[in-house]
């Protein structure tokens, strides 16, 4: 198991997210074998203008036998958003969901939380192991839930999309995110390497997971504002939801 070196951000960022990037960094280094990504050069921080307001994105990436990129993006548009997004994208080898989750925080609190283990099969559902796992786990109560987005068939029955209004709300939502990476990162470390043709199958699951990802225009849009269309095109396909190769 290696320890990477992972300072805290340097952005005043919400103070969710700086606990939920604790939560998923310390459950990597402590489930799995870490070593660094390295994603396309000019992409790991980047500062841009948005409407006259500095726009900032620092990214942390790395990767294990199990999977193939994880991805935590925090990000601080002016005084006004704070953004973390987080992806666990699987090595094709292993026939495992993706881990997704995100927090839109501003001047009035938390807007949106969702966390999911997304499944990646055909059928889109998760494996009778994962579904044994998190059936077991203690279900909290929210008090507003939000509606998925109409691309969202990707989003397993235990998603959880939510606007918390409490402290202890944001406390049940971090465990509810700690329990599913928990979860996740055993399962992965019990997986068992796949046939080629199970493999293509994962490609493709990878592959449909990402394109519906990138019709989330409200990122697109804030993207382009910032730093025109081309560049959001390719921050979009390399760096948040980049398909796997063969």
């Amino acid at each position: 198991m290696t320890t990477l070196q992972t300072s805290p951000t340097t952005l005043p960022l919400h103070p969710l997210i700086h606990q939920l990037a604790e939560v998923i960094i310390s459950h990597w280094e402590e489930y799995l074998d870490l070593s660094p990504y390295q994603l396309p050069d000019g992409l790991g921080y980047v500062e841009g203008k948005l409407e006259g307001e500095r726009l900032v994105i620092e990214n942390r990436c790395y990767q294990s036998p199990q999977f193939r990129k994880m991805h935590l993006e925090l990000a601080k548009v002016g005084r006004g958003v704070d953004i973390l997004h987080c992806v666990m994208f699987p090595n094709p080898d292993y026939a495992l969901p993706m881990f997704g989750c995100d927090i839109v925080a501003g001047k009035k609190g938390v807007s949106a939380a969702i966390a999911d283990l997304s499944p990646t099969n055909p059928e889109l559902t998760l494996s009778n192991e994962y579904n044994q796992a998190l059936s077991q786990l203690e279900t909290p109560n929210f008090s507003d839930q939000r509606e998925l987005p109409e691309w969202g068939d990707i989003f397993s029955d235990y998603c959880l999309f939510i606007r918390p209004h409490t402290q202890e709300e944001e406390r049940l939502f971090l465990q509810r995110v700690g329990n599913f990476l928990r979860v996740h990162c055993q399962q992965a470390n019990q997986s068992q390497t796949v046939s080629n043709k199970e493999r293509e199958l994962n490609i493709q699951g990878q592959q449909y997971y990402c394109e519906k990802q990138q019709q989330n225009d409200k990122t697109r849009r804030v993207l382009e504002r910032a730093f025109g269309q081309a560049w959001a095109d390719k921050y979009m396909t390399q760096v948040l939801f980049d398909i796997p190769n063969n």
